[in-house]
């Protein structure tokens, strides 16, 4: 019997991922809703502070970072 930790349903609607994922250099990934952010232009820790607070938030909306609790 042969047993895999990647597969697509028969489906076809989901893939399960239960080994290692390698994306090469120079492969795409389309489909995540992440926005534009642009590089930071902080002259103070608070202000790098907020940055990098924008920057968790956009990953967090896109599902890239899970949220705490």
């Amino acid at each position: 019997m042969y047993s895999t930790k990647n597969y697509t349903d028969s489906e076809g609607a989901r893939t399960v991922i239960g080994g290692e994922l390698v994306i090469e250099k120079g492969a795409k990934v389309s489909g995540l809703a992440a926005k534009y952010l642009p590089d930071s232009k902080a002259g103070t820790v608070e202000e790098l502070v907020a940055d990098y607070n924008r920057l968790l938030a956009a990953l967090r909306t896109a599902g890239l970072v899970e949220k705490k609790g």
